[in-house]
């Protein structure tokens, strides 16, 4: 696929993994709460912390390396380098073992999760927005050489 693709597989896979974390935490999270305000606020501090800490910068760095790419086609799997693949393979992991652990009281694990959650959509939607303003910008021949 073109390399500007490769934004919207970005795109999509983070909104995709986003919404399913969403989808493990809120439930638990709204089941085990008396007051919202707490839950809420955790996760809004957990969405903020994660979001402008990680996936903000994450966007930028991996924006700018597809946009660097010269072929004219790669592969798909190429929106990720080899290092955020193993760190997502790691956070999956850790994850999986966490929450079967039971050790994290259903109402925290949740409100992380939606956090979490949230701030994986939130890097989807930016990889997103990076696509869109591709797309509207001029393609550069191969190499950065000007006609």
């Amino acid at each position: 696929m073109p390399p500007r693709g490769l934004l919207l597989a970005a795109g999509l896979v983070w909104l995709a993994a986003g919404v399913n974390i969403f989808r493990l935490g809120a439930p638990d999270m709204a089941s085990h709460w008396g007051s919202p305000l707490l839950p809420l606020l955790c996760a809004l501090a957990v969405f903020l912390i994660f979001f402008l800490a990680i996936f903000r910068r994450l966007v930028t760095k991996h924006t700018a390396r597809i946009l660097a790419y010269e072929a004219r086609r790669v592969m798909v799997l190429y929106f990720f380098d080899k290092k955020s693949y193993l760190l997502m393979a790691f956070m999956m992991t850790f994850g999986i073992l966490l929450r079967s652990s039971r050790l994290v009281p259903p109402l925290w694990l949740g409100t992380f999760y939606a956090g979490l959650g949230a701030s994986l959509m939130g890097a989807g939607l930016g990889f997103l927005l990076q696509f869109l303003r591709a797309m509207r910008a001029p393609l550069s021949p191969p190499g950065g050489a000007q006609e």
